[in-house]
């Protein structure tokens, strides 16, 4: 799966949005400083959030931005969607479908593009910002039954994150 550094940087301040949900509004430049995130393009995505009405803006010397729901009913899903679009790699359902449909060729590929793309989907709708903060995440009950032992590294996929300066730093 593909995230935009725009979409992991929208990730990160809701994250930090929510570690401090009900104690008031964030001044942007908290969020840059403690998420290590530039601040202008910050300014950015958070007007994008404050459109889609996931956070709100509050004026005045106590002023910033806070979310406008509780963490628990804000899913992953409804924050990449806003940022990169569709959750896969593959485009939508609705164009694996009809490719599906129309190519008798090559119908099994599609479908398993199709499957794989409501598997991601399936993790993130169901993964809510209080599952992250809570240390859950897709190993959450509700993100699907049939899981790997923990310890076992084959439980544990990479997610290629396009754009991310500091990768490679640690190796």
């Amino acid at each position: 799966m593909k995230i935009s550094q725009k979409g992991l940087y929208a990730l990160q301040a809701m994250m930090m949005l929510a570690r401090h949900y009900n104690q008031g509004a964030i001044r942007i430049r908290d969020i840059a400083y403690e998420e290590t995130l530039p601040e202008k393009f910050l300014e950015l995505i958070l007007l994008e959030l404050k459109n889609a009405r996931m956070v709100e803006s509050v004026r005045g010397a106590k002023g910033g931005y806070q979310l406008r729901r509780d963490p628990s009913e804000i899913h992953l899903s409804e924050i990449i969607r806003l940022i990169d679009g569709p959750l896969a790699p593959f485009g939508d359902a609705e164009q694996l479908r009809s490719l599906i449909d129309r190519d008798a060729e090559h119908r099994a590929l599609y479908q398993v593009f199709l499957a794989v793309r409501d598997a991601a989907a399936k993790i993130l709708e169901h993964t809510t910002l209080a599952d992250i903060m809570n240390g859950q995440g897709a190993n959450s009950r509700k993100a699907g039954k049939r899981r790997k032992k923990t310890g076992d590294p084959a439980s544990v996929l990479p997610m290629v994150v396009h754009g991310n300066p500091s990768r490679g730093k640690d190796q």
